[in-house]
């Protein structure tokens, strides 16, 4: 009987399921990007042990050093580097400046110790940078080994002509590729790294040092140009927050970008917490509709229902089979609309990762299945509106209709 029922709703039983999955897709989706966004934009600032810049919005701050928003950050005295350099408590210090662009991949100047990751990346191809004029790319970036690449200054947009990137490029100033990095599921796979000193000399800053040809520090140079962002890596973690309570003072602002992540994740959170609720307010509403056009249905069919009554088939048969024809699309429509929320986490997240560098790796959550079972026994409950209905209408009105 329900499979009777089911064809000889021909079209409306395909399109049940269709509606259910979109709205059910919907709230899956929504879950599942923001769970791996947040999962990837931590591993990102997995190497950002310490950030020091200056006083300002620490949001913007990890926003420009970790995940590569350049957007235009105060300048700190170059000497910090120094002074870190020589502080027991620091393993590691490394610049962070930017402001030039090479056929839209941000041009980044830090030191060799942070472009090898602290000595823990190696250089996929080709070798690190030793001096200035060189530089290694991300495993994104579309240039090849011992290429010779021209800054400009100020695009930051992909997809320049060429004319236009013209404009902007710095007169006698070019870079040879020498390496390119492997992936590292970061912004910096689509990003040019080289010597901070040539970041310096390309702005007619100096290189920082008083004599010409050496990189990195200790910085030797009378006046030491100044940088938007360090990278500190401590000793331990004692150091770690030692160092954290020194530079927030004195002109200096230190953060750990755990605590701005947490922020964001408070508000991602929020905003989620928002899209879930209204995704399954739209999931109701759907299902309403659905109970209502059931009823309609089994309203037409009542004189069928009537005659098995009168043969001796009892209600609750009959209450089963119009449960049962409402349940099973909404239950196929949910098993359907959890793959296809997983597909549009796939899609979406391959664009975001295109677009930011990012690594998205999503791999299917318990939570998505539940979230599903719920929805599902949501619309279950709604299904038995028409069931009642058939149950509590008398044999001989339904052979009189």
């Amino acid at each position: 009987m329900v499979l009777a029922d089911l064809r000889a709703m021909r079209w409306t039983a395909l399109a049940v399921p269709l509606l259910v999955a979109l709205a059910v897709a919907s709230a899956v989706a929504i879950g599942a990007q923001e769970r791996i966004l947040r999962s990837g934009s931590a591993r990102a600032s997995d190497d950002f042990d310490l950030l020091i810049g200056a006083p300002g919005s620490e949001t913007q701050l990890v926003l420009t050093a970790v995940y590569l928003d350049l957007t235009a950050l105060s300048l700190m005295n170059g000497r910090i580097l120094n002074t870190l350099a020589a502080d027991p408590r620091v393993a590691g210090v490394a610049p962070i400046a930017f402001g030039d662009v090479v056929a839209g991949y941000p041009v980044i100047g830090t030191s060799a110790a942070f472009a090898s990751r602290w000595g823990r990346l190696s250089p996929r191809e080709g070798r690190m940078f030793a001096s200035e004029g060189e530089a290694v790319i991300g495993s994104d970036v579309g240039l090849r080994l011992a290429d010779k690449v021209v800054p400009s200054h100020g695009t930051a947009e992909r997809g320049l002509s060429a004319a236009e990137e013209a404009r902007h490029r710095h007169a006698g100033v070019s870079y040879t590729i020498v390496g390119r990095m492997p992936r590292t599921g970061t912004p910096y796979d689509r990003a040019i790294l080289l010597p901070v000193e040539s970041v310096w000399a390309t702005h007619d800053l100096g290189n920082g040092h008083a004599a010409s040809g050496g990189i990195g520090p200790p910085f030797t140079a009378f006046v030491v140009p100044g940088v938007p962002a360090v990278v500190v890596k401590p000793r331990s973690v004692a150091d770690a927050y030692a160092l954290r309570a020194q530079y927030r003072a004195g002109g200096t602002t230190a953060l750990f970008p755990a605590e701005v992540l947490v922020s964001l994740y408070r508000t991602m959170g929020d905003v989620r917490d928002a899209l879930v609720v209204a995704a399954w307010l739209n999931t109701g509403l759907v299902f309403g509709a659905l109970a209502l056009l059931v009823l309609t249905l089994t309203g037409l069919r009542r004189r069928r229902y009537g005659i098995l009554r009168a043969l001796g088939a009892p209600a609750l048969y009959i209450v089963s089979v119009v449960w049962l024809g409402a349940a099973l699309p909404i239950a196929a429509g949910g098993l359907a609309g959890l793959l296809l929320g997983w597909l549009g986490t796939v899609a979406v997240s391959g664009i975001i990762e295109a677009r930011t560098g990012l690594a998205l790796a999503f791999r299917p959550e318990w939570q998505d299945g539940l979230l599903v079972l719920g929805l599902v026994a949501m619309g279950a409950v709604f299904a038995g509106l028409p069931a009642l209905a058939s149950y509590r209408q008398p044999v001989n009105a339904a052979l009189r209709g």
